[in-house]
């Protein structure tokens, strides 16, 4: 089972939806369930075949959510003077003329318009382990290129 690293405040967001679909929404299919096999022929009735497929849906995501809670690790900032990129960095890094900075979050807190890269990304994966100075060559969809780590906070 592969670590799945989560900032605080995500790691609370997936228990408090985790608490709400087993003690409210599990509770509100059934119920959906119990009135819907009142209406009669479970063969055409519409209701029960939705709140079958609703329960599913629930029992699912509870599945994900408690598989991806037992892995979850917290992503603790690295503070400054760090030597290595590691997940919980904020590098900055140059590419041609350009500069850029990216935080390295685990895959459920990457946003890239907002500058946080997932780990398991191209870009994230290259930079792990690396340091300033280094430069890192990097395979993307879009092609290849070399970057130089500048800083590491």
């Amino acid at each position: 089972m592969s670590k799945q690293y989560l900032t605080k405040e995500r790691l609370e967001e997936f228990k408090a939806e985790l608490d709400d679909l087993k003690n409210k929404r599990r509770n509100d299919v059934a119920q959906r369930l119990k009135q819907a096999k009142e209406y009669g022929d479970l063969s055409e009735n519409s209701e029960y075949a939705e709140a079958r497929e609703e329960q599913a849906n629930v029992e699912m995501r509870i599945f994900e959510l408690e598989d991806l809670l037992k892995s979850a690790v917290i992503i603790e900032k690295n503070g400054s003077g760090s030597d290595v990129v590691a997940v919980g960095s904020v590098v900055t890094i140059k590419k041609g003329d350009k500069t850029s900075t990216y935080a390295i979050v685990g895959k459920y807190e990457a946003k890239p318009e907002e500058g946080r890269i997932s780990d398991e990304s191209p870009l994230g994966k290259a930079f792990l382990g690396h340091k300033p100075g280094d430069k890192v060559p990097v395979t993307t969809p879009a092609g290849s290129a070399t970057y130089e780590i500048l800083k590491i906070e």
